[in-house]
């Protein structure tokens, strides 16, 4: 047999092993004889041509070559299953979009970028998952998510086979509880430096978003008093809503950011704008769903994020 040419079912044998500690808990999931799942193990080592376990004491232990196949076989087998519930669910009449959505990225920003799934003529079942930047776009790039959601591009030159599109844009405004509001609010002519020494609650300064903050501070003579710094624009909100600091969220969003965080408008900052992304993998035929998010973008008027 080449090297090149793995069974996968002996791939499969191997991975319940890993999972399982040993050989003799691997055999009594798979419902098979010990002496038929080592002897299946020694073929793929033979095929594969290196060791993938070594025996230490009474256990079992994966080598280094082990340890990197199983990061593989890790992520085979959870793609089969991922296509086997995405073939269960097309048999109930659903469509399966996995997200994944950076946890920069406003939650009603998120929501409105995956509006128009909603309004698709075949119901979709929408998975989302939370995650840092960095990781998302592994996961996108080895096919786990169908798209990811974000408040920044890919940069030029990347490595990764993905694609930038941006959905909206939007301006920001300074908002706060009507406490906070009146406090530091006032007459549009007074506003910015009505928010010398106001307390803040910003983005972390990782995010996107916070440099075009900062500097904006800066340009206006602006010392603001910060009081908290998140990586979490969902906890930044919580913070916000109990009146701990002013905070800035997307124009577009003003009544929804009213509604559910009870923050009204403190003043417009029409030149620090934030963009909304999505991305997506190279793949020849495109998900239903993410044609319809980007058809609903190209169609929102005035954008919304």
């Amino acid at each position: 047999m080449m090297k090149s040419d793995i069974n996968f079912r002996h791939l499969y044998y191997f991975w319940v092993v890993a999972n399982e500690g040993g050989i003799t808990r691997a055999a009594e999931r798979l419902g098979l004889a010990v002496q038929t799942v080592s002897s299946q193990l020694t073929l793929l080592e033979q095929a594969l041509g290196k060791t993938l376990f070594a025996q230490q004491g009474r256990r079992l232990v994966l080598t280094e070559a082990g340890r990197l196949a199983l990061g593989y076989a890790d992520q085979i087998f959870l793609l089969g299953e991922q296509m086997q519930e995405a073939l269960n669910e097309f048999d109930s009449g659903r469509t399966r979009l996995t997200v994944g959505i950076s946890d920069s990225l406003p939650k009603l920003s998120a929501y409105r970028m995956l509006e128009a799934v909603t309004r698709m003529d075949r119901p979709v079942r929408i998975v989302c998952y939370e995650d840092q930047f960095e990781a998302l776009l592994a996961d996108l790039a080895l096919h786990k998510l169908d798209v990811v959601l974000t408040d920044r591009e890919v940069r030029a030159g990347a490595t990764l086979k993905v694609f930038s599109h941006q959905l909206f844009d939007s301006e920001m405004v300074v908002v706060g509880t009507p406490v906070l509001a009146q406090r530091y609010g006032g007459a549009d002519d007074a506003f910015p430096q009505n928010l010398n020494g106001a307390p803040f609650l910003l983005p972390a300064r990782n995010n996107a978003l916070r440099g075009k903050i900062d500097e904006w501070f800066v340009q206006h003579h602006v010392r603001p008093d910060v009081v908290g710094e998140f990586e979490d624009n969902a906890l930044l909100n919580t913070f916000g809503r109990r009146g701990l600091g002013l905070f800035f969220a997307p124009a577009a969003l003003a009544d929804d950011v009213a509604e559910q965080f009870g923050a009204v408008r403190v003043g417009l900052v029409p030149t620090v704008r934030e963009q909304f992304y999505m991305i997506s993998s190279d793949r020849k035929i495109m998900h239903p769903a993410v044609e319809a998010i980007l058809a609903g973008s190209r169609k929102a008027t005035p954008p919304a994020a």
